[in-house]
């Protein structure tokens, strides 16, 4: 089962329709924001930290191939870092997270020039609430604290592509973003929860 911030069945399909926003658009249709995904996610897998058993008779079988897949995909990276995309495919990012039962979140921002833009497509694509103040220490409150407090997680797996380097959201701006989401990985690192950020530049 997929249990993406989305809210998609159809997570890999609707990256390739980001460009006409069809995609997302379906995507925020299923989940008001961030919040309520996650506090309609099955207790199960949540409260265990794994998929049940498999057995042929269940149908598990196929479930057990592709969890298993996906922690081989993951066994050179830790369970929480904040790394450059490299060799990783965004299509088979998201196809592990679906196999963990984890959060899977992406945001291209290869089209903003600014803090203000790359903070707003963050909060759109995740869906963050609507009061989300649009600065770093928001985005940090975001990333942990309030979700922490909607219950336990299962974990998480983050996209961040194209990020830009333009004058008004320069080398030192990004770098402040990325530390945001290495705090978060050590805030969830803490709690035994796997928090997995990878991101690319334009």
């Amino acid at each position: 089962m997929m249990t993406d911030i989305f809210g998609l069945g159809d997570a890999l399909a609707a990256r390739e329709e980001r460009g006409a926003g069809d995609g997302w658009q379906r995507a925020q249709q299923h989940a008001q924001n961030l919040y309520d995904s996650v506090l309609m996610m099955p207790r199960y897998e949540v409260a265990h930290n794994k998929l049940p058993p498999a057995s042929p008779q269940d149908g598990n079988a196929e479930v057990a191939c592709g969890r298993e897949a996906a922690l081989n995909l993951f066994k050179t990276v830790r369970p929480n870092i904040v790394q450059s995309i490299r060799a990783f495919r965004v299509p088979e990012l998201a196809q592990a997270a679906a196999d963990l039962g984890q959060h899977f979140l992406y945001a291209n921002c290869a089209h903003c020039t600014t803090k203000g833009e790359v903070l707003e497509t963050i909060a759109t694509a995740f869906l963050f609430p609507k009061h989300f103040g649009k600065n770093f220490d928001a985005l940090a409150d975001c990333l942990t604290d309030m979700i922490h407090k909607a219950g336990v997680q299962p974990g998480f797996v983050i996209v961040l592509e194209g990020l830009p380097c333009a004058q008004k959201f320069d080398k030192e701006a990004r770098e402040t973003l990325l530390d945001v989401f290495r705090d978060a990985a050590e805030f969830w690192a803490e709690r035994r929860v796997q928090f997995r950020v990878f991101y690319s530049f334009a």
